[in-house]
Protein backbone atom coordinates (compact mmCIF):
# COMPACT_ATOMS: atom_id res chain seq x y z
CA UNK A 1 0.00 0.00 0.00
CA UNK A 2 3.09 2.70 1.02
CA UNK A 3 3.93 1.41 -2.39
CA UNK A 4 1.19 3.69 -4.55
CA UNK A 5 0.64 6.23 -1.98
CA UNK A 6 0.99 8.82 -3.87
CA UNK A 7 -0.57 7.63 -6.80
CA UNK A 8 -3.80 6.95 -4.58
CA UNK A 9 -3.20 10.91 -3.12
CA UNK A 10 -3.35 11.62 -6.39
CA UNK A 11 -6.32 9.93 -7.66
CA UNK A 12 -8.46 11.26 -5.25
CA UNK A 13 -7.31 14.49 -4.93
CA UNK A 14 -8.31 14.56 -8.97
CA UNK A 15 -11.53 12.92 -8.27
CA UNK A 16 -11.91 15.61 -5.57
CA UNK A 17 -10.96 18.32 -8.12
CA UNK A 18 -13.62 16.83 -10.76
CA UNK A 19 -16.63 16.30 -8.98
CA UNK A 20 -16.24 19.69 -7.03
CA UNK A 21 -15.79 21.50 -10.58
CA UNK A 22 -19.20 19.47 -12.16
CA UNK A 23 -20.78 20.42 -8.58
CA UNK A 24 -20.05 23.79 -8.07
CA UNK A 25 -19.74 24.48 -11.58
CA UNK A 26 -16.75 25.99 -11.66
CA UNK A 27 -15.63 25.69 -15.47
CA UNK A 28 -11.90 24.88 -14.40
CA UNK A 29 -10.80 23.89 -17.56
CA UNK A 30 -11.80 27.38 -18.90
CA UNK A 31 -10.29 29.54 -16.00
CA UNK A 32 -6.83 27.77 -16.80
CA UNK A 33 -6.80 28.47 -20.34
CA UNK A 34 -7.64 31.92 -19.54
CA UNK A 35 -5.43 32.38 -17.31
CA UNK A 36 -2.17 31.01 -19.73
CA UNK A 37 -3.14 33.05 -22.10
CA UNK A 38 -2.77 35.76 -19.75
CA UNK A 39 0.47 34.78 -19.19
CA UNK A 40 1.83 35.09 -22.78
CA UNK A 41 1.84 38.72 -22.82
CA UNK A 42 4.67 38.21 -20.46
CA UNK A 43 6.52 35.77 -22.50
CA UNK A 44 7.35 32.91 -20.46
CA UNK A 45 7.50 30.62 -23.53
CA UNK A 46 11.21 31.10 -23.66
CA UNK A 47 11.26 29.68 -19.21
CA UNK A 48 9.15 26.61 -20.61
CA UNK A 49 11.99 24.65 -21.99
CA UNK A 50 14.92 24.80 -19.45
CA UNK A 51 12.23 24.97 -17.09
CA UNK A 52 11.35 21.31 -18.16
CA UNK A 53 14.86 20.32 -18.54
CA UNK A 54 15.50 21.57 -14.61
CA UNK A 55 12.76 19.71 -13.84
CA UNK A 56 13.16 17.04 -15.65
CA UNK A 57 16.86 16.13 -13.86
CA UNK A 58 15.45 17.35 -10.50
CA UNK A 59 12.87 13.80 -11.25
CA UNK A 60 15.64 11.78 -12.17
CA UNK A 61 17.90 13.00 -9.30
CA UNK A 62 15.19 12.34 -6.68
CA UNK A 63 14.53 8.57 -8.37
CA UNK A 64 18.17 8.13 -8.37
CA UNK A 65 18.67 8.93 -4.64
CA UNK A 66 15.71 6.67 -3.83
CA UNK A 67 17.10 3.89 -5.98
CA UNK A 68 20.26 4.51 -3.72
CA UNK A 69 18.51 4.23 -0.28
CA UNK A 70 16.76 1.13 -1.26
CA UNK A 71 19.49 -0.45 -1.89
CA UNK A 72 21.38 0.51 1.37
CA UNK A 73 17.73 -0.59 3.10
CA UNK A 74 18.39 -4.15 1.46
CA UNK A 75 21.98 -4.09 2.60
CA UNK A 76 21.11 -3.16 6.60
CA UNK A 77 18.39 -5.97 6.02
CA UNK A 78 21.06 -8.82 4.84
CA UNK A 79 23.34 -7.63 6.98
CA UNK A 80 21.13 -7.46 10.48
CA UNK A 81 19.89 -11.08 8.97
CA UNK A 82 23.38 -12.62 8.34
CA UNK A 83 24.64 -11.32 11.84
CA UNK A 84 21.28 -12.69 13.99
CA UNK A 85 21.99 -15.90 12.39
CA UNK A 86 25.69 -15.83 13.34
CA UNK A 87 24.69 -14.77 16.45
CA UNK A 88 22.45 -17.81 17.15
CA UNK A 89 25.13 -20.13 15.61
CA UNK A 90 27.84 -18.55 18.27
CA UNK A 91 25.37 -18.96 20.76
CA UNK A 92 24.67 -22.46 20.29
CA UNK A 93 28.47 -22.78 19.92
CA UNK A 94 29.02 -21.50 23.46
CA UNK A 95 25.73 -23.44 25.36
CA UNK A 96 28.06 -26.48 23.86
CA UNK A 97 31.18 -25.69 24.61
CA UNK A 98 29.37 -25.08 28.48
CA UNK A 99 28.85 -28.50 28.33
CA UNK A 100 32.83 -29.14 27.62
CA UNK A 101 33.39 -26.91 30.85
CA UNK A 102 31.50 -28.62 33.40
CA UNK A 103 33.15 -31.83 32.09
CA UNK A 104 36.58 -30.30 32.73
CA UNK A 105 35.67 -28.54 35.93
CA UNK A 106 34.34 -32.44 37.10
CA UNK A 107 37.64 -33.83 35.79
CA UNK A 108 39.99 -34.04 38.61
CA UNK A 109 43.66 -32.46 37.89
CA UNK A 110 42.20 -30.66 34.85
CA UNK A 111 44.30 -27.28 34.64
CA UNK A 112 42.32 -24.10 36.38
CA UNK A 113 44.15 -22.07 33.99
CA UNK A 114 43.00 -23.83 30.90
CA UNK A 115 39.53 -22.96 32.64
CA UNK A 116 40.45 -19.60 33.29
CA UNK A 117 41.52 -19.47 29.53
CA UNK A 118 38.47 -20.89 28.55
CA UNK A 119 36.34 -18.46 30.36
CA UNK A 120 37.81 -15.42 28.82
CA UNK A 121 38.02 -16.81 24.82
CA UNK A 122 33.92 -17.21 25.85
CA UNK A 123 33.44 -13.50 27.35
CA UNK A 124 35.83 -12.26 24.57
CA UNK A 125 33.62 -13.68 21.60
CA UNK A 126 30.30 -12.80 23.74
CA UNK A 127 31.43 -9.07 23.58
CA UNK A 128 32.47 -8.96 19.95
CA UNK A 129 28.51 -10.61 19.42
CA UNK A 130 27.02 -7.96 21.46
CA UNK A 131 29.29 -5.10 19.82
CA UNK A 132 28.63 -6.50 16.25
CA UNK A 133 24.86 -6.35 17.40
CA UNK A 134 25.11 -2.50 18.91
CA UNK A 135 25.97 -0.94 15.38
CA UNK A 136 24.59 2.15 14.75
CA UNK A 137 26.29 2.57 11.23
CA UNK A 138 26.87 -0.04 8.54
CA UNK A 139 30.21 0.14 7.18
CA UNK A 140 33.08 -1.94 6.66
CA UNK A 141 34.98 0.62 9.08
CA UNK A 142 32.49 0.35 12.02
CA UNK A 143 32.06 -3.80 11.79
CA UNK A 144 35.81 -3.82 12.24
CA UNK A 145 36.33 -1.39 14.90
CA UNK A 146 33.73 -3.16 16.79
CA UNK A 147 35.29 -6.55 16.32
CA UNK A 148 38.88 -5.16 17.38
CA UNK A 149 38.02 -2.63 19.85
CA UNK A 150 36.92 -5.68 22.25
Amino acid sequence: MNKYRLSLIGLVLSIFIYLSSILLELELFERAMSFLASLGRFEFEEAIIPLLIFFTFVFLNTRRNSKKVQMENAKLNIYKAMLNSSHHILNNFIYQMDIFKITAEDTPGFDTKVLSFYEDIINNASHQIDSLSNLTTIDEFSIRTSVMST
